[in-house]
């Protein structure tokens, strides 16, 4: 494991939500929402209505712009979202889940939560020097996020579809030559 359970989750969800915006945009209701919720794992305040989907949807390109940021910017940026936050850290364990940071209340707005979260995973990323495990797919056609957390940091594509997609046109190049 490369980062903390937590953090490592943070991330996995960041980069899900940003690459939701990739066409088909795949966060278009508040059931969308509801799976990505349950999903990762949150738990406090999901009130389940057009305005928190469209709060969280609202998100995406803020995340976007910190998981593909350089180092510096990154920094820059982690700064400025930190000094935008009321934190309340405080270590939690439930569910499954042993003992990990909680930063913000429960009751604070779901997209604010998110934030926060990405906010100190990042935090961790930077500070283990691991930004090279974030990176844009390597699909010419796509933009979507990478979240590389294997050994080897070969992960290239933000889907299987991409993957697929790309070894399909080299094998056909390869047999066309």
């Amino acid at each position: 494991m490369v980062f903390a359970y937590d953090s490592e989750m943070a991330l996995r969800a960041a980069v899900e939500l940003v690459n939701t915006a990739e066409e088909p945009d795949t966060l278009g209701s508040v059931a969308d929402l509801d799976d990505l919720w349950a999903r990762f794992g949150y738990t406090g305040r999901h009130d389940r209505t057009p305005a928190e989907l469209e709060a969280v949807r609202a998100l995406r390109p803020q995340l976007r712009e910190l998981l593909t940021a350089d180092r510096d910017g990154v920094v820059v940026l982690l700064n400025h979202l930190l000094s935008q936050v009321t934190l309340r850290p405080v270590l939690v364990r439930h569910d499954d889940y042993d003992w990990h940071l909680h930063a913000v209340d429960p009751e604070d707005p779901l997209a604010d939560r998110i934030r926060v979260e990405t906010v100190m995973a990042m935090i961790d990323v930077v500070r283990a020097d691991e930004l090279s495990r974030l990176s844009v797919c390597a699909d010419d056609t796509c933009d979507g996020v990478v979240l590389d957390l294997s050994r080897n940091r070969s992960r290239r594509y933000c889907s299987t579809t991409c993957g697929n997609r790309n070894a399909v046109a080299a094998y056909r190049a390869r047999r066309a030559e």
